[in-house]
């Protein structure tokens, strides 16, 4: 027994070692095994730090070549924006009138510039409305001298006083009409590079002044190759002036401009009696015709009824309704349509 009992403790010593060398090797497998995950992480993320140090690289490029383009873009938009119209005022002393009838001129951007100096313009001119004056298209309600900037125009804002561009039945000084076409249009050629000609010329207006307006494109056909009204008060020459309905800042205005009910004046100036009238041979020489309205605006059924009665004889014209009112945000907004009208309809600056 004792000579076998080392054998015993031999044994299990060497079974105890060869246990913990088992051990040892499974521990040192882990490690290895721990060492192998840890280094697969790390190139992961070695790879994915690369990946984003390029992206990062490439995100900042392509950061970078917006901006330039952008500031680019920026720098060709202000050069590309045209300089700002300006506008003049001219005290005229009417003859015909026997008063001052001063006059505004909105001038095209770059019109004193050394390479402009030698070209001429088409001329709109565009007039105001009852009560109102030459100051009133270039005041802060409309904002023509921003909206002209686009254009080659020379636009003209003569005095109509209350005469319904009309001469008077009853005052024999008040010729608004033939003050426009003999002293107006002349003074503005003489002073200003205006193209005198038909082609290169156009009248406008609002209320009052769009009730002219195309007044003066059937009896003045020669003279404009484009009439543009918005809000017109085109049944004015048929209104009663002792009509206790009619407005009454309307009422004296039209009794001195008309006279009584049935004057030759009256005859001679009402826009639904010229129209209908007007013989179909003369149809051609007539300047191109736009009118519009708003549809709350009060004037919006004598607007509706020239339409129909343009087309009933078949007489070349565009009419538009839209909301709005007898307002300047309307007028506003429309004359910017009658100036890009009369880009397309009128002779080009030469």
């Amino acid at each position: 027994m004792r000579n076998g009992e080392p054998r015993r403790t031999f044994g299990a010593k060497r079974a105890s070692c060869d246990g913990s060398q088992r051990y040892r090797d499974a521990s040192q497998e882990r490690r290895d095994a721990t060492q192998e995950r840890c280094d697969t992480r790390r190139k992961r993320c070695d790879a994915s730090r690369e990946r984003f140090g390029l992206t990062r690289a490439r995100f900042v490029s392509l950061c970078c070549a917006l901006l330039l383009a952008f500031v680019s873009c920026q720098a060709q938009a202000t050069q590309r924006q045209p300089a700002a119209a300006r506008v003049e005022s001219v005290k005229f002393e009417s003859k015909l009138v026997g008063k001052p009838l001063p006059y505004h001129v909105v001038l095209p951007p770059l019109y004193d510039a050394p390479e402009s100096r030698a070209l001429r313009y088409p001329v709109i001119y565009l007039l105001h409305g009852l009560g109102g004056g030459a100051g009133n298209w270039v005041s802060e309600r409309a904002h023509l001298a921003m909206h002209a900037a686009a254009y080659r125009f020379i636009i003209v804002t003569p005095e109509g006083r209350d005469g319904w561009y009309t001469d008077s039945a009853t005052v024999e000084t008040d010729k608004f009409e033939t003050y426009i076409l003999a002293e107006l249009i002349p003074d503005v050629e003489r002073r200003y590079r205006a193209l005198p000609a038909r082609e290169a010329r156009a009248v406008a207006g609002l209320s009052m002044g769009g009730y002219g307006a195309l007044k003066f494109g059937i009896k003045h056909p020669q003279t404009f190759a484009l009439a543009a009204s918005l809000s017109g008060a085109f049944g004015a020459a048929s209104w009663d002036h002792t009509d206790p309905n009619l407005l009454d800042f309307v009422r004296p205005s039209v009794g001195r401009t008309y006279g009584a009910m049935g004057s030759p004046t009256r005859a001679a100036n009402d826009l639904f009696k010229l129209f209908t009238d007007l013989p179909p041979e003369r149809f051609p020489t007539l300047p191109f015709i736009y009118f519009d309205c708003g549809t709350e605006d009060f004037l919006i059924n004598s607007n509706r009824a020239l339409s129909e009665l343009l087309l009933k004889r078949k007489i070349p014209h565009e009419y538009r309704q839209l909301p709005g009112t007898h307002s300047w945000p309307y007028w506003d907004a429309q004359v910017q349509e009658v100036l890009k009208l009369a880009a397309r309809k009128l002779r080009a600056a030469q």
